[in-house]
């Protein structure tokens, strides 16, 4: 389950945008949704109820396209909007991908660039000057992450962990793939993608307040993030809505996984990190 407030102005598209969030934890299980069911906020005194219904079709277009069934749902009066979905899905159980089970030499893959935490920010201040960089936004946060959909059976069994990036940043994420505190991982800082003129936007002080929380929450467990400045290094904690999927693979099939990922859309899917033994932590370098 899971729901979040408007991110963008259109509210079918924000209605898309939730649902691709709320779907994305089954497809990062390996899994692939079979029923769906609305959670609505809703201020019925001074929205009109066509804005509901925009944000329902919206998240109806959503659920068809990852092939699941809506059944209903349950809505309250709320001061402030609030929309997503609970989620039921299906997958093979022993196929089925889990947060932990990266093994050292591993490569990390991560399928949507970053910067969605400021991006939202952004168009919530009216001060995204450059409009291609918010459509770039849009297009990833309605990108539904359904990886497994497209993955053959060998295919599936090359991922040995797989997690999404969504509130905690890509680095509060990344150190949940490391719980078990058996492994580090070398982040290749410089090859991490990021959305369009999102460092510009970070620069100028469009930093939403779950950013910071993150790095306050994680800073202590990254080492190496004051050679870099630190309106690059707050994406790495920047609060992500509807973001990509990180993918643990064996070095010799990442090449392939990342030629698949990209031929399914996923054209900035990048290897960014290599885990290595250690206790949990993450090293920020330049290269792997």
């Amino acid at each position: 389950m899971d729901f979040i407030t408007p991110v963008v102005d259109a509210p079918g598209t924000w209605g898309e945008i939730a649902a691709a969030n709320s779907l994305s934890d089954v497809f990062a299980m390996g899994g692939r949704p079979f029923v769906a069911l609305n959670v609505v906020g809703f201020p019925t005194k001074t929205l009109d109820l066509s804005v509901l219904q925009e944000v329902l079709e919206g998240g109806l277009r959503k659920v068809q396209e990852a092939g699941a069934f809506l059944l209903g749902g349950h809505s309250v009066q709320d001061d402030e909007p609030k929309y997503g979905l609970v989620v039921y899905g299906e997958g093979r159980r022993s196929a089925l991908w889990q947060v932990t089970g990266a093994r050292a030499g591993d490569l990390l893959i991560l399928t949507k660039p970053l910067g969605t935490g400021v991006i939202a920010t952004a168009i919530k201040a009216d001060m995204v000057e450059d409009r291609e960089s918010e459509r770039e936004a849009v297009r990833w946060m309605t990108t539904l992450n359904d990886v497994p959909g497209h993955l053959d059976e060998e295919e599936m069994g090359l991922v040995h962990s797989c997690t999404d990036v969504t509130g905690f940043g890509l680095v509060g994420h990344t150190l949940d793939m490391l719980s078990a505190g058996v492994l580090d991982l070398v982040l290749d800082v410089r090859n991490v993608p990021l959305l369009r003129g999102v460092v510009d936007l970070a620069e100028s002080g469009l930093i939403p307040a779950g950013t910071y929380n993150n790095r306050i929450a994680y800073a202590d467990r990254v080492k190496g993030l004051d050679r870099y400045a630190d309106t690059h290094t707050d994406l790495l904690f920047d609060a992500q809505t509807s973001g990509g999927l990180l993918l643990s693979v064996q070095e010799r099939h990442a090449d392939r996984m990342v030629a698949r990922l990209r031929s399914m859309g996923f054209e900035r899917a990048q290897v960014i990190g290599r885990f290595t033994a250690g206790e949990g932590r993450i090293e920020a370098a330049d290269s792997l």
